[in-house]
């Protein structure tokens, strides 16, 4: 299996946390969203347990909303001591009104608008990472109606080529993300944040891209910040007591993929760190960590029903099933692989070759292509795995198809976390 979280029953079915896919899909319909609390809350702890042990508890782990926000999640992920980063206002808000404390969020985005700000800053987030000048100059403002300081980062591109998808990289001077080292940018940032009245600068910010399977590119951004957070206290006579590293850990999605484990990742993080401060004689900061795909990938699947089988010979099979890119676009954006099975015939070979089409009006609507699957017929339940990031969070109403229900699975027993979207609902905002 792909996940240590799936399991096949004595009659042959998928099982994810103890929960029998088929039967899931009986009660709750499909598309379905399932989650496994367990797993979720098992790769929490490791990343805590690793800040605890390597680095004295110096640290704070911020769940990456993006990957999957929702007010279940937000509450777990705040019950294992993890705060949380979010990226608009959205985000921010349902964190907030899962109950996550406002100084354990990180603010991101780089096109903040003037409302986000404010909110940021009436409700007492932790920190606020800055993108650019003009960001800069209409948060000091902001702060200062207010009557507040607001405690800040500066998002750095450290110019680490991070070996994955090029919608994924972040932090190479072409990005549209952060001030870049090369071109003295980032230091001129800093500069300007220091000046103005209403901004307290904490520190840095960098990261790298997503779904990165090497532990080197991780370890190099550390290198690269603390050496420019040394010549911050040079040229500016100001030690930064913060750096935050992003995330970035990738899973396995597809057997193929070989990622290490993300503890691994942060000691070798943490032992560089360590290593350049003693060097550099500089103090070891408060660092921060943002992973999501790491923590909430592999403890999610997503169930359809097939809805019909065609085959063109001598081309290819098509297996259509009830969903498509309106609830996992990744394939579509950037030709994601993945893992899927006939959940009630997961004891069988996968013995043929099949594309996955979805039901929305795009011939690029698939899930996947050439991927090997049990034989399908029309009614069974089609299981595809490792999709419990930037599946529910990316998805849409494209051609008005509702937003499908997620359940969140823990020993063997399945609560709906998010209620399946009705038409009214759809249209709750025409006039």
């Amino acid at each position: 299996m792909l996940t240590p979280n799936l399991t096949v029953s004595e009659n042959g079915t998928l099982c994810i946390g103890g929960a029998d896919t088929v039967q899931l899909a009986k009660e709750h319909g499909t598309p379905l969203y399932v989650m496994d609390e367990n797993m979720i809350r098992e790769n929490c702890r490791g990343y805590h347990e690793v800040i605890a042990e390597e680095y004295g508890g110096n640290g704070l782990i911020c769940f990456a909303s993006k990957a999957l926000s929702c007010k279940e999640l937000y509450r777990i992920v705040d019950s294992e001591g993890l705060g949380a980063d979010v990226i608009s206002g959205g985000e921010l808000y349902t964190a907030l009104q899962a109950g996550m404390p406002a100084e354990k969020i990180v603010m991101h985005g780089n096109s903040k608008s003037d409302a986000e700000l404010k909110m940021a800053l009436e409700t007492g987030v932790g920190r606020i990472v800055a993108d650019n000048l003009p960001e800069l100059k209409r948060l000091n403002g902001i702060a200062g109606e207010l009557g507040k300081k607001a405690r800040i980062m500066l998002r750095i591109k450290p110019g680490i080529d991070a070996h994955t998808h090029d919608f994924v990289k972040t932090g190479c001077i072409d990005s549209k993300f952060g001030f870049a080292l090369e071109t003295g940018e980032a230091l001129a940032a800093v500069q300007a944040a220091f000046a103005y009245p209403n901004l307290e600068l904490t520190g840095l910010h960098c990261h790298i891209g997503s779904q990165i399977l090497d532990t080197e590119p991780f370890a190099e951004a550390a290198r690269v910040m603390l050496g420019f957070m040394d010549t911050v206290r040079k040229t500016c006579g100001i030690t930064l007591p913060e750096l935050n590293l992003g995330g970035g850990p990738g899973i396995r999605y597809t057997e193929k993929d070989d990622p290490p484990a993300f503890g691994s990742i942060v000691r070798a993080i943490l032992s560089a760190l360590k290593s350049i401060c003693k060097d550099l004689n500089f103090p070891e900061p408060f660092v921060l960590f943002e992973p999501g795909r790491s923590i909430v990938g592999g403890a999610g699947l997503t169930l359809y029903t097939v809805m019909a089988r065609k085959t063109i010979p001598g081309i290819r099979t098509y297996v259509l099933v009830d969903g498509g890119m309106c609830d996992n676009p990744r394939y579509a954006l950037y030709g994601s692989e993945y893992e899927a099975m006939i959940a009630g015939k997961a004891g069988m070979p996968r013995s043929e070759r099949v594309t996955i089409g979805g039901k929305c009006c795009e011939s690029g609507d698939l899930i996947g292509e050439n991927m090997p699957l049990q034989p399908a017929e029309e009614g069974d339940i089609l299981a595809v795995l490792a999709t419990g990031a930037y599946n529910y969070s990316m998805a849409s109403n494209y051609n008005r198809n509702p937003r499908a229900e997620m359940v969140m699975v823990k020993d063997g027993e399945a609560r709906t976390v998010i209620r399946r979207e009705s038409y009214e609902d759809i249209v709750r905002n025409d006039l």
